[in-house]
């Protein structure tokens, strides 16, 4: 009995210890586990404490460009980019082999894992022990976007645990596919293309849903090393090629559909100028950074939908082009071509010499603004200071003697006159062919251009001053100086103006009397398609429509100009109800001519850059047959229309 009491006393004794070990040990354990938790708790308050939290990504506004449109919106013009360049394009509109390349060979098990991959980074590892190298990436298409978006490529463990945190609650709180919505239109491409909208524009000129096979392939494998591949064009086909194969291997393609896209040709557009319609396009863009600033344009994603029409722009630049090599006999090196609509100031058209803005100066060793006779960058259709019309200028003085009560029948006399001392000299105008009519009819001499006529009406008809407001009230801009400045050569062109200014004034008469102010961007919208800007400019009265008219029947009377420019002149056209009027400068640096129907208004200037004298022609045959080329282009578009005659 004792014994075996003794025994089991024994045995409750050992059992006892051991229990009270197992209880120290686990007390330990949980100790151990509770101060664990509260370091990795501390740590995770830490490393995240700054952090921005995933649902902010929604908030978070991507850089994007503005794009920048011909009227229809289908003529990418110019794309105004900062760093980066981005164009958003939503998931179901990319093809579906782009979304499974991303996805087989940047994150396999993208589908199936919680926001990091544990095989995948096990499996980076190893291969990086293997080779003894850190190149062998891990990271998730969710840890590659936070990175890209929130965090930097600096290669620190706290980095990595911000990473790591935040790509599993970026997974946890949103689906797969606007993680990969948003994967594809962040991550770059090289060329400061960020995203498949973007860098399917830079590299191949097209939208993202018309890359092929062997293109979409070849986006994809940009991703791996961006800036490496856009200089490495050898190995981005390797890896191209790779991808392909990588889609055989997961199922998405079959083998012999990966072999035939390898063989697909890549084809990289050359992007040596980047607008089209330079010269239409720069000043837009100044407009829009002068109202919303360079870096708003550069990241807010605009899409600007301006006035130009493609087809009248890729007519112009091709007759001025042509019309500037044929002007080359008369030293003339330069021409700009602007077209507007008269009902709505629209500008349709401008251009410039030979349309290409990155065309070098001449001649060689020329300084540009100074003494070249042909400078691209220089837009002398817009910029101050202006040209001089020569008498481009007289149907604004006429239209003010209109204005005072006279008609196209009042009679004044073509002789030689003075007119008293103007600019310390006495002031003795010349008809351009030195012979004199006697008593004509303001028709007459308004049709025929005649100088002294034109000097009188100013002078005795329309008044110097109420002409230069008239002609200011019409569109003109730069005549700022007193009357007394330019004097009563301001009727033969004396005072600068600017072709745009011009077109827009000249637009008075084609709408009957109404002034539009010159308009060249039609609406913006934002990044998400809302309107920002819609164009709601209204005409106003400037002229009366009977002085309007007047100006309209003489300058498109062939009878009434034919004694001086031909019954077949450049200006004519017999199945049109054409107004037009050339101007010339005394010096002949400037020929001009304005033209318009009751549709559409075109002014032409040509000359020479650094003011140099033509050969001596008038406007007539410097600009006369680009004006004639072009509107013989786009007469047949716009119809028949006659102008409208006062009630």
């Amino acid at each position: 009995m004792s014994k075996d009491y003794n025994k089991k006393t024994k045995e409750k004794r050992f059992f006892s210890r051991v229990s009270s070990f197992f209880i120290k040990i686990f007390g330990f354990l949980a100790v151990l586990f509770l101060l664990g938790a509260v370091t990795v708790g501390i740590l995770f308050i830490y490393y995240t404490k700054d952090m921005p939290r995933p649902e902010k990504f929604t908030e978070k506004n991507l850089v994007q460009s503005t794009k920048i449109y011909d009227r229809t919106g289908q003529i990418l013009l110019y794309e105004i980019y900062g760093e980066e360049k981005r164009s958003w394009v939503p998931l179901d509109a990319m093809p579906t082999y782009l979304k499974q390349m991303a996805v087989a060979t940047e994150d396999a098990n993208f589908y199936k894992h919680f926001g990091i991959d544990p095989r995948g980074i096990l499996r980076a590892i190893w291969m990086d022990l293997k080779i003894k190298k850190a190149s062998v990436g891990g990271s998730t298409i969710p840890q590659q976007l936070i990175r890209s978006t929130f965090l930097t490529n600096e290669k620190t463990g706290e980095r990595k645990i911000r990473e790591v945190v935040m790509a599993i609650e970026l997974d946890r709180r949103y689906s797969k596919d606007q993680i990969l919505e948003w994967y594809l239109n962040q991550v770059p491409f090289g060329q400061n293309a960020y995203g498949v909208g973007a860098a399917s524009q830079t590299y191949f000129n097209k939208p993202t849903k018309e890359v092929n096979l062997g293109e979409a392939a070849t986006l994809i494998a940009f991703i791996q090393s961006p800036s490496y591949y856009a200089s490495h064009k050898e190995d981005l086909f390797v890896r191209k090629n790779y991808i392909l194969d990588r889609m055989a291997e997961t199922g998405y393609l079959s083998k012999e559909e990966a072999e035939t896209a390898k063989g697909i040709e890549i084809k990289f557009v050359e992007r040596k100028n980047e607008f089209k319609a330079p010269y239409f396009t720069l000043w837009v863009k100044q407009q829009l950074e002068e109202q919303y600033g360079k870096e708003a344009l550069e990241k807010s994603g605009l899409t600007i939908y301006t006035t130009l029409d493609w087809e009248l722009q890729m007519a112009a630049e091709e007759e001025v082009r042509t019309g500037v090599k044929r002007n080359y006999a008369y030293y003339a090196h330069n021409a700009a071509l602007v077209a507007s609509d008269p009902k709505t100031g629209e500008i349709l058209a401008m251009t410039l010499g030979s349309g290409n803005y990155y065309d070098e100066p001449y001649p060689k060793d020329c300084t540009p603004g100074v003494n070249c006779l042909f400078d691209p960058q220089y837009n002398v259709a817009v910029e101050n200071p202006g040209r001089q019309p020569g008498s481009s200028f007289k149907p604004f003085v006429y239209a003010t003697a209109f204005e005072n009560g006279y008609s196209d029948t009042t009679v004044v006399v073509d002789e030689p006159t003075c007119f008293g001392v103007w600019g310390g000299k006495e002031y003795c105008p010349k008809n351009f062919d030195l012979s004199y009519r006697g008593p004509i009819t303001l028709r007459q001499a308004l049709g025929c251009s005649l100088n002294v006529p034109a000097v009188k009406v100013l002078n005795s008809l329309a008044g110097l001053q109420k002409s230069i407001d008239k002609a200011t009230d019409m569109g003109i801009t730069t005549l700022h100086n007193p009357s007394t400045f330019y004097g009563l050569s301001l009727v033969l062109g004396g005072g600068e103006v600017k072709l745009i200014d011009m077109v827009n004034a000249y637009g008075v008469f084609a709408a009957n009397g109404m002034r539009m102010p010159v308009v060249s961007i039609l609406k913006i919208t934002d990044n998400n398609g809302n309107l920002v800007y819609e164009n709601s400019k209204t005409p106003r009265r400037v002229l009366s429509s009977r002085s309007a008219y007047m100006v309209n029947s003489i300058l498109s009377d062939n009878n009434a100009r034919a004694p001086i420019f031909g019954y077949n002149s450049p200006i004519y056209f017999p199945n049109y109800q054409v107004a037009a009027k050339t101007g010339t400068t005394s010096d002949y640096k400037d020929g001009w001519v304005m033209g318009y129907t009751p549709q559409i208004v075109v002014g032409i200037w040509a000359g020479n850059n650094n003011n140099a004298p033509l050969k001596k022609e008038p406007g007539v045959v410097v600009a006369g047959p680009i004006f004639r080329s072009f509107m013989n282009k786009i007469l047949p578009k716009y119809g028949k229309e006659a102008f409208a005659a006062p009630n």
